[in-house]
């Protein structure tokens, strides 16, 4: 369920919003966990709060906002922001794989949305994981992009899965207009519409 600050503002000042390229091993919490680290290690602006999550081995788009309502817009599957993701799978996904993400594919939870989902080159100027993602040299491996507007634990690792391939490695590049747009692993700024296709 998705955290929003009911609070009235103490300040007059506009509500902030922070696009942040979560690194590997980051929780999307500011307070650290075991062996991941935690969002005070990056960002160190008051008053603001995650918008949607992203499991600690993903990487790339969080948002954080000062703005309840902008959080449970971003946050709530009821808007259909859609969140585009990165993923290298094992194996190069064929058409009906494809074809069957872009329908929907059957979980444990029930069916999912259907999907946009192609093969993509490997994305420009995609940083190195750390650590490297383990990969067995017999097996080739592809990149999708694909696209979903729900948010169900771990749903995409999964929706790979089902249809045969799974994820090596999940990168969000995207939610609704907001992208990395070049970000670097760790680094944050000012949110901005970078697309605008909501």
């Amino acid at each position: 369920m998705p955290l929003v600050d009911s609070r009235p503002p103490s300040t007059g000042m506009p509500p902030r919003l922070i696009c942040f390229n979560k690194p590997y091993g980051v929780l999307s919490q500011f307070t650290p966990e075991g062996r991941w680290r935690g969002l005070k290690d990056f960002i160190a602006v008051p008053d603001v709060y995650v918008a949607g999550r992203l499991d600690a081995d993903s990487e790339g788009l969080l948002l954080l906002t000062s703005d309840g309502a902008l959080q449970a817009r971003i946050s709530d599957p009821r808007f259909k922001m859609e969140k585009t993701y990165w993923v290298q799978v094992e194996g190069v996904p064929d058409e009906a794989a494809l074809a069957a993400l872009r329908q929907g594919v059957q979980l444990n939870d029930g069916m999912t949305r259907p999907a946009n989902a192609w093969l993509i080159d490997t994305p420009p100027g995609l940083w190195d994981r750390e650590p490297p993602v383990r990969v067995r040299k017999a097996i080739p491996t592809a990149w999708l992009e694909l696209g979903i507007r729900e948010g169900r634990n771990r749903q995409v690792r999964r929706m790979t899965a089902a249809v045969g391939f799974p994820t090596l490695r999940l990168v969000r590049a995207a939610i609704g207009p907001y992208a990395l747009d070049g970000l670097a692993p760790g680094e944050w700024r000012e949110g901005r519409e970078g697309r605008e296709d909501m």
